[in-house]
C-alpha cells in the first residue's frame, strides 16, 4: 500500500491548525521516552584524563572522546541549556548512534508508540521552539516545557509506512558517515608513512581495499 494512501482524506482543527482526520495533536512527551537520568557531565580535567574512541555529546556538538559510553542505540539529543535554539527559532538537533557519552546538556530521546526516532527528529526540526523556552541570559528547556511541544500523531499504519520508507536512507546515511571516519583515520595513519617513504602507494591502495 503506497504511503501517500495510508493518508486520510479529511482534515478536522487542533491548535496546530487543520490536521488529518483521525490524527491527534498531543505532548512531545507520549510519544519521546527521556532518557536524561542517564546521562553523567564530565570536567574537562576527567576527560583528559579519560580519552578514548567514544564520542562525548554536548548540547550541540561532540566535545571530546572519552574511554567508555552511557549510550548504545540510536538517538536524538536536543540542547537543554545553553546552545537550544537556532536563530530560526528551532531546535538545537543531533542524531546520535553507536556507543556514546552524553553530559547534562543535551535532551536524549527515542521515539514511541509507532513514532520512530528518525520521525521524532525531523519534526522537532521544524517546531518552533521560542514559546518553550526560558531565560534571557542562558536559554533553557527543561524537561516539563519539552513534554509540552506539540506533536501531531498520525494512525499506526501510517506510522509504520513512514518509518519504513525513511529508514533506508538513515541507514545509508550511518554507513557513510562510517565509511568517512574509516578513511580519515587511514589517511592520518598512512599519509606520514607515504611521505617519510616508510609505505610505497601501492602498498597504501592494498591496505586501504582491505580495510574498506
Amino acid at each position: 500500500k503506497p504511503l501517500a494512501a495510508q493518508f486520510p482524506n479529511a482534515f478536522h482543527d487542533s491548535d496546530l491548525g487543520p490536521i488529518p482526520e483521525g490524527w491527534k495533536q498531543v505532548g512531545l512527551g507520549e510519544v519521546a521516552h527521556c532518557f536524561d537520568s542517564k546521562r553523567v557531565p564530565l570536567s574537562k580535567r576527567q576527560r583528559e584524563k579519560r580519552q578514548g574512541p567514544y564520542p562525548y555529546y554536548g548540547a550541540a556538538s561532540i566535545m571530546d572522546y572519552v574511554d567508555d559510553y552511557l549510550f548504545d542505540g540510536i538517538y536524538v539529543l536536543m540542547g537543554e541549556d545553553g546552545s537550544v535554539i537556532t536563530d530560526a527559532g528551532n531546535p538545537v538537533i543531533q542524531y546520535a548512534w553507536g556507543k556514546f557519552w552524553v553530559n547534562n546538556h543535551a535532551h536524549v530521546l527515542q521515539g514511541k508508540l509507532g513514532v520512530s526516532t528518525e520521525h521524532l527528529m525531523l519534526s522537532l526540526k521544524e517546531t518552533n521552539l521560542s514559546p518553550y523556552v526560558t531565560g534571557a541570559v542562558q536559554p533553557k528547556l527543561n524537561q516539563g516545557n519539552m513534554n509540552q511541544i506539540p506533536f501531531v500523531l498520525g494512525g499506526d499504519e501510517c506510522l509504520s509506512a513512514f518509518a519504513s520508507y525513511i529508514a533506508p536512507p538513515y541507514e545509508k546515511y550511518r554507513a557513510n558517515v562510517k565509511a568517512g571516519l574509516t578513511l580519515s583515520a587511514l589517511r592520518d595513519t598512512l599519509l606520514p608513512k607515504l611521505l617519510s617513504g616508510e609505505l610505497r602507494v601501492k602498498d597504501a591502495e592494498k591496505f586501504v581495499e582491505a580495510e574498506v
